[in-house]
């Protein structure tokens, strides 16, 4: 009993007769980079396998290894449902035109599907042909310069290859690193605003009296504002500390 192809979890990337092997292995980064290992070569100018784009790959050799090598188009896309050709310029054809964002999400519902996706890449000198581009089902259009549209082939890939990356990791957008702490509680920061009144009252810095309350009142909002960590209250601390401590060996020393 023959059993069912199961589809891939993500696109193929299709370079289409590409020029140089340097780009050919920085396209392979720029895959790997995003966890992208699909990736196919049609017709490269220079040959294969091809030592220039072994040694730009660096760690994403093994991508190389396993590219799938064809002589045409057709080939390299023969077992493809959707295929996406990535073009930067406006042709003579009527296609849906996707940004790169939507288009990675567009793949990434159709893979969920079943179906499975490709993504066309043109050559260095001047991109896909109309005869390439005819042959996809949409058009990936990156929003760049118009007076200097040309984008690096790898700098395509990896453009397109981070946006997959969004569509399907569950990227977080923002995200504050707290190296070890946590956020100080409405008590700790409390306690901070104290010890300063405290010790600002001693220092004469509440003056004149008739402001005194306004300036409390200043100084607690921009406790409040302030996104203090426990260990940014406690190096706080610390500072008055020392601050009071040396003020009154000095005035010892007078």
């Amino acid at each position: 009993m023959i059993q069912p192809v199961e589809p891939p979890e993500a696109p193929a990337f299709v370079l289409v007769r590409p020029q140089m092997g340097e780009n050919i292995g920085a396209a392979a980064r720029a895959m790997w980079n995003f966890g992208l290992d699909r990736m196919r070569i049609v017709a490269p100018r220079d040959g294969w396998p091809n030592q220039k784009a072994v040694a730009m790959a660096s760690g994403a050799g093994r991508l190389l290894d396993d590219a799938r090598l064809t002589d045409d188009l057709a080939g390299a896309v023969a077992d493809c449902t959707f295929v996406f050709a990535t073009t930067a310029r406006s042709r003579d054809l009527t296609k849906t035109v996707f940004s790169p964002e939507e288009a990675m999400r567009h793949a990434a519902r159709r893979i969920a599907d079943g179906q499975r996706i490709a993504v066309l890449f043109g050559p260095e000198r001047a991109g896909l042909e109309n005869d390439d581009v005819a042959r996809a089902n949409a058009i990936i259009s990156v929003p760049v310069n118009p007076k200097f549209p040309s984008l690096n082939l790898a700098q395509c890939v990896l453009l397109v290859a981070y946006e997959w990356r969004r569509a399907t990791a569950g990227v977080t957008a923002e995200v504050t690193e707290m190296a070890g702490t946590e956020w100080a509680g409405a008590t700790e920061v409390e306690h901070l605003a104290a010890h300063y009144e405290d010790r600002m009252e001693a220092a004469g810095f509440f003056f004149p009296h008739h402001k005194a309350s306004s300036m409390r009142t200043n100084l607690r909002n921009m406790w409040s504002r302030m996104p203090l960590t426990r260990a940014d209250v406690q190096m706080m601390h610390g500072m008055l500390r020392q601050l009071v401590r040396r003020g009154t060996r000095d005035d010892e020393t007078r």
